[in-house]
């Protein structure tokens, strides 16, 4: 379904450009408040818990008023999943493309975790919303000066995003472990790795556990999750700059 502006009714939707009915009462719900009591659903009990008929508890609504505004849960979640994003930082107007992108990175990823529901949306698609768009136009910027193509600006920054979205989900998943069972994260680890790991099959992983890597008491630590996040996006904007080099 479209609007009259021809722009599909879910993407209107995120723009504030859907059409407002001619007919009928004056709605007693606006679609960010709706967005917002979604958001306090997931930050309180999990995404789990957001439903048609949850948020509409929360607002102390009928369910039916929010379909008025919002006709799916999934058009609900990709409400949520704008909403969930500050704008971009301002960057450095004086800094290189890695400076700025490695500001870019850090700040998308520091955004995303103040709603760790986040990492459990589906990505529909491309990003189309205001706020995805203001931060995809941003992390482009930080590339204005290289030599690469238009094609290869995105994709360097859509590898940028499969690194922050793949860190979002993994340290969310592994936070969630830790509360749920912290002894796994301990000694417990290594100890089990020392009897399964065999040097024969595992030569490269046995060097690991050797070497003690696992010999701690606490593996999960938030300090530690920066840092592996840190030495990551080193490693790929190596990558980058290599790639920069070869072009010339």
């Amino acid at each position: 379904m479209t609007e009259d502006n021809g722009l599909p009714a879910d993407i209107a939707l995120l723009w504030g450009l859907r059409e407002a009915p001619r007919r009928g009462r004056k709605p007693s719900l606006t679609v960010d408040e709706i967005t917002r009591a979604a958001m306090e659903v997931a930050d309180a009990e999990g995404l789990g818990a957001v439903s048609m008929a949850r948020v509409a508890k929360q607002l102390g609504n009928s369910t039916m008023a929010l379909y008025r505004h919002v006709d799916s849960k999934d058009a609900l979640l990709a409400l949520m999943a704008e909403a969930a994003l500050d704008e971009p930082p301002a960057l450095p107007a004086d800094g290189d493309w890695r400076t700025r992108l490695t500001l870019w990175a850090h700040s998308v990823l520091k955004t995303l975790r103040k709603h760790p529901w986040y990492a459990r949306i589906p990505m529909a698609g491309p990003p189309i919303g205001p706020r995805n768009l203001a931060w995809f136009d941003s992390a482009l910027s930080t590339l204005a000066t290289t030599p690469l193509r238009e094609d290869e600006k995105v994709g360097v920054v859509m590898g940028l995003l499969t690194l922050v979205h793949g860190e979002l989900r993994l340290t969310s998943d592994l936070e969630q472990g830790y509360l749920e069972n912290p002894d796994a994260f301990g000694q417990q680890y290594a100890r089990a790795l020392r009897v399964l790991v065999d040097p024969r099959r595992l030569p490269a992983l046995a060097k690991v556990v050797s070497a003690g890597v696992f010999d701690r008491n606490d593996l999960y630590d938030e300090r530690d999750v920066e840092a592996d996040f840190a030495f990551g996006l080193e490693l790929y904007l190596d990558g980058v700059a290599a790639y920069l080099a070869r072009k010339g």
